[in-house]
């Protein structure tokens, strides 16, 4: 009897992180703890993997979180947690452009202290300009340093489109327009030319220079349907539509500023210059 009493004396008594002990006082006291022990593998998890805390540092995190579960109530001090947070989601969002901006080259970063300003001053009010005019501005800055870094990275493939179309444009039937779009008819159609509120019926082959198909509606037995009053599709194909009569089948050869530009399309590389078989059916 005493060895049972010993043991139950042992489970409503716990020993927490090195000297603070925690009474289980009843059965829900008990649950609250099994859940946190239960939970523990997740967080400690959590910690690493989405908070970057380094496991050398388990003592200091436990400190804030028993700080901030014990101070629940005293509004300033959960500011002050809320604002822990915060500042390491600008230390984060800083290494994120920091990558952007320099390509990935580590030597160099942004200054966390500069956005962490920005914040600060958008949030007292007291910034010189209007959170639209700072949006704008970021993206106007941003914007020549991303291409630069693309154009850096694909320099060669947007070379090699160019090259291509020099080529291709001295090929018999070739013919180029004004924006520099190039077809070639291989079937004459005999149908109505499309407006601008036409509804036009294509089957279509897409390729890269070298050959590789990315995309095609006859493998998918699939035609596809563009409304030319929202086309949805790239600038060069509704130059090509509106030229096609029905019953039309062109091949059509496509500049990068004609088609995704510096936008990566995962097969589609940026600058990718591409090619397509486009067939009117109706």
């Amino acid at each position: 009897m005493m060895a049972a009493a010993v043991a139950a004396t042992a489970m409503t008594m716990v020993s927490c992180d090195g000297g603070s002990s925690a009474d289980l006082k009843d059965g829900v006291d008990s649950m609250a703890y099994d859940l946190g022990v239960g939970q523990a593998p997740n967080l400690k998890q959590a910690m690493v993997m989405q908070m970057g805390v380094d496991t050398m540092y388990l003592d200091e995190f436990i400190k804030g979180m028993k700080e901030g579960a014990v101070n629940e109530a005293d509004p300033k001090k959960e500011a002050y947690m809320k604002g822990l947070e915060v500042g390491a989601q600008i230390q984060q969002m800083a290494k994120g452009l920091s990558n952007e901006v320099f390509a990935g080259d580590s030597t160099k970063t942004v200054s966390v202290k500069a956005m962490l300003n920005g914040f600060i001053a958008g949030l007292k009010g007291t910034a010189t300009m209007t959170p639209e005019e700072a949006f704008a501005d970021f993206n106007a800055k941003l914007e020549p340093i991303r291409n630069a870094n693309i154009e850096k990275q694909y320099g060669e493939n947007k070379a090699a489109g160019e090259k291509y179309l020099i080529e291709n444009a001295k090929k018999e039937g070739v013919k180029t327009t004004a924006s520099g779009l190039q077809y070639k008819v291989l079937v004459e159609g005999t149908g109505a030319l499309p407006t601008d509120t036409t509804q036009v019926k294509v089957n279509y082959e897409g390729r890269l220079i070298d050959g590789t198909v990315f995309d095609s509606s006859y493998e998918r037995n699939m035609p596809f349907t563009v409304d030319l009053a929202q086309p949805r599709v790239i600038p060069g194909w509704v130059e090509a539509l509106k030229m096609m009569p029905a019953g039309s089948k062109w091949e059509v050869t496509i500049p990068a500023d004609l088609a995704y530009g510096s936008s990566n399309m995962g097969q589609i590389a940026p600058f990718s210059t591409l090619v397509f078989t486009i067939e009117v059916l109706k």
